[in-house]
């Protein structure tokens, strides 16, 4: 079959009527295959592009090999201990330490590389049977021998039809791979066992993992492949043979990602005139409840920005180095660069200075621009008017502009209710699909699809952002962030007055919801418990 982009709610055919990738289109969907060391932010880059792509309606999931393995060594641990009475309990050693990573020993090779197709095979049970669109594979495959029996497995459970995309991720920053090894040893194999030698044990898997790690590269085998190399966070980038509508759209997100520390901000415009009404649409101006808000807003965010660089300062003298023992010197971009035994993470090419003096000369972090971004309506550029652009860079993007309500644009809900009530029950029984009649109607989908440059833009720079938009802007923007499903977008809460604040961090993001008091003019944190739309 001739394959071409599908897009939920934009495309329609007879065999995909919504837009989604139909189980006939075997060829439209892709599996993504990660490679990598560990501690090279595999899982980072896994769980971004499973959200964008989630957020851009295709039916994505991610498999992870390690998720596996620990899940059956949990397993099997629980059945040791059902079969000995309480008292006899013991600790239990660490059930895969570093010597199972070991490329020398055939027995625990085999046994990973089974583990691996189990996964795989659930992968391409979630495509074929379950008629998902995008599968994310989750693992190492350091080897051209993995990547082979990887590709032998998904082309013959489907006939060679799926596509397949490599996405290798490579860092050669140790300050980064540094960063990466602290979340390794709070994760799940490290749970409950002593730093040092958490530490120790990690290190020596890295070092199993560098004697078999064979990059992806141009040879007889592998020349052909589908595949995108992502160095160092994406300051590098190197494609090859990218095909199909779905590789694409994750390759450009690989183009415009970071590891930022950043704020960004969301809220609806303040309190307008026609707010006070209940009319939907329009083109209104601020009432003076909406002025006082925007005023205090400019106040709090500034106060922010300040408490954010003061964080940042504070953060880079309590953070020191990891102490790491043994292993050798690597400079290399496939190997892990670690100091001699007893110093820090680093790449010690032409490094004659001592630890004291390495920590004498750190830089302070630079305090971060500020955009602040409205849509074009009055009331959310008016909500913009008190910051001063000397300190922010403010701007407008018609893209930000609530949903388009076509016929019903300046009336209220009960007025449609009682005039269209078809109308009005169909957008209620399915908020996300349904689409305002007459010109400019428009779909939660359709904002998606026109949100979809701002997303893309948000996560390239490296800025604090604040956006100042409409209740359903707000709410698509959030879902983004907030990793929702479908089902939960058209109810998140976004009240008037009310500030979101979002920090992209490594396996998540962290977020916190302010209120604004009228009677004290200033900002207060929402315990989340309270929050009527739990997250």
């Amino acid at each position: 079959r001739a394959t071409t982009l599908d897009i939920p709610g934009l495309t329609k055919s007879k065999v995909s009527p919504d837009g989604t990738v139909s189980s006939v289109d075997l060829g439209s969907k892709l599996v993504i295959v990660m490679v990598g060391l560990p501690a090279r932010g595999k899982s980072y880059i896994t769980n971004k592009l499973c959200r964008y792509l989630t957020w851009q309606q295709h039916r994505c999931k991610i498999f992870n090999v390690g998720n596996t393995r620990q899940q059956l060594a949990l397993n099997e641990q629980h059945g040791k201990q059902r079969q000995k009475p309480k008292e006899e309990e013991v600790e239990q050693k660490q059930e895969h330490d570093a010597a199972f990573f070991s490329p020398n020993n055939k027995e625990y090779s085999t046994l990973r590389e089974s583990w691996a197709m189990d996964t795989l095979d659930q992968l391409l049970d979630y495509i074929l049977i379950e008629n998902g669109t995008v599968g994310i594979l989750d693992a190492t495959n350091t080897t051209r021998h993995r990547r082979s029996k990887v590709l032998e497995k998904i082309s013959e459970r489907t006939q060679g039809r799926l596509r397949v995309l490599f996405l290798e991720s490579i860092c050669t920053q140790p300050e980064t791979i540094e960063r990466n090894i602290r979340l390794k040893l709070s994760g799940p194999d490290y749970k409950d066992i002593d730093t040092k030698k958490a530490l120790s044990d990690f290190v020596g898997r890295l070092r199993n993992y560098e004697k078999a790690y064979e990059t992806i590269d141009d040879n007889d085998t592998e020349s052909n492949l589908q595949y995108c190399k992502i160095i160092n966070a994406g300051a590098r980038t190197i494609t090859n043979n990218i095909k199909g509508f779905l590789s694409g759209q994750a390759v450009f997100f690989m183009l415009n990602f970071n590891l930022s520390e950043r704020q960004i901000w969301i809220c609806r415009h303040g309190e307008s005139e026609d707010n006070v009404v209940g009319r939907i649409g329009g083109d209104s101006n601020l009432t003076v409840r909406g002025k006082k808000f925007a005023k205090t807003l400019t106040k709090f965010i500034e106060y922010q920005k300040k408490l954010f660089f003061a964080h940042q300062i504070e953060k880079m003298k309590l953070e020191g180095h990891l102490d790491l023992s043994g292993g050798s010197t690597y400079t290399s971009g496939t190997t892990t660069p670690i100091k001699s035994p007893g110093s820090p993470i680093s790449d010690t090419s032409n490094d004659t200075s001592n630890d004291d003096d390495c920590e004498s000369n750190e830089e302070d972090p630079v305090e971060l621009n500020f955009s602040v971004w409205s849509s074009m309506m009055r009331r959310a550029v008016q909500t913009t008017e008190n910051f001063n652009e000397e300190n922010f860079d403010v701007k407008q993007m018609r893209m930000l502009n609530e949903i388009g309500a076509g016929n019903y644009d300046g009336m209220t809900y009960a007025e449609i209710r009682r005039k269209h009530p078809t109308e009005y029950d169909n957008r209620m029984s399915d908020k996300i699909h349904y689409r305002y009649p007459g010109m400019g109607g428009e779909s939660y989908l359709d904002v998606i699809a026109r949100l979809r440059q701002v997303i893309v833009e948000i996560e390239r720079m490296e800025d604090h952002a604040l956006i100042i938009a409409h209740r359903v802007v707000c709410r698509v923007l959030l879902a983004y962030f907030m990793n929702l499903s479908r089902d939960s977008i058209g109810d998140l809460d976004v009240p008037l007055h009310t500030l979101y604040v979002l920090e992209p961090k490594p396996y998540g993001v962290n977020w916190e919801m302010y209120e604004y008091s009228e009677k004290a003019d200033w900002f207060f944190k929402v315990p989340k418990e309270s929050i009527s739309r739990r997250v």
